[in-house]
């Protein structure tokens, strides 16, 4: 037998770091982020437990990087919905109802990620954070926002407070009423975007849904789309 050739390692390569990327957000959602152990993600993902720190220095490192990953598919998701638009407040509208959407459907995993920001080694500086920033900048910067020293950060903070303030123990705000206030801090119409729990994929429950084509690498989603 030939020995494979070098593409084909890199991309066997990716596919297992998809797969521990996948493991990770499943697990982390369904037991929290204490309760799941990196043996427990290789298990999962069907990978030798050495491999994931080949891949991550740690489970909080792997965890962050995971829920990025999650975060910008999907708000790749929203942005591209059909009908599909360059219009800069149906985008800024859909980014700001993909965030909130993540913290209704998945409030545990949510949850256990802001208090990852929180711990010292703050935003791990991976591809999936990067990707998520360049999303983001680019939709208030679509938007108007000419202001690149502040108009991402500001609206990655009000991002940020708002899924805090979705998911505080005890005190939660209600989503409608956070959502209402970031499209009026933006001057947003309500009737742009999709509400959090008003779109199709919550037919089969809040976050239920099959998360595999968030982390398949872009080879498999090429193929998966027939293109």
């Amino acid at each position: 037998m030939s020995p494979r050739s070098a593409s084909v390692n890199e991309e066997l390569r990716r596919r297992s770091r998809e797969r521990l990327l996948q493991a990770a957000v499943e697990l982390v959602d369904e037991r929290g982020f204490e309760a799941t152990t990196l043996g427990d993600i290789a298990d999962r993902a069907g990978s030798a437990r050495g491999l994931v720190s080949y891949y991550f220095p740690g489970k909080r490192q792997l965890v962050q990087s995971a829920v990025h990953r999650l975060m910008h598919r999907t708000l790749e998701e929203a942005l591209e919905r059909e009908p599909r638009t360059e219009d800069g407040r149906e985008r800024l509208a859909r980014a700001i109802d993909a965030i909130l959407g993540l913290a209704r459907e998945r409030p545990v995993l949510m949850r256990q990620h802001m208090a990852g920001l929180l711990h010292e080694e703050g935003f791990v500086q991976c591809p999936e954070q990067r990707r998520l920033s360049e999303l983001l900048g680019n939709t208030v910067a679509r938007c108007g926002s000419d202001d690149e020293t502040t108009g991402y950060p500001m609206l990655r903070a009000l991002l940020m407070g708002a899924v805090y303030a979705a998911l505080v123990p005890g005190v939660p705000m209600p989503i409608p009423v956070l959502r209402a206030e970031l499209f009026e801090r933006y001057g947003l119409d309500g009737a742009l975007g999709v509400p959090p729990g008003s779109g199709p994929a919550d037919d089969d429950g809040p976050g239920r849904g099959d998360l595999s084509r968030f982390f398949a690498t872009d080879e498999q989603r090429t193929d998966e789309r027939g293109d």
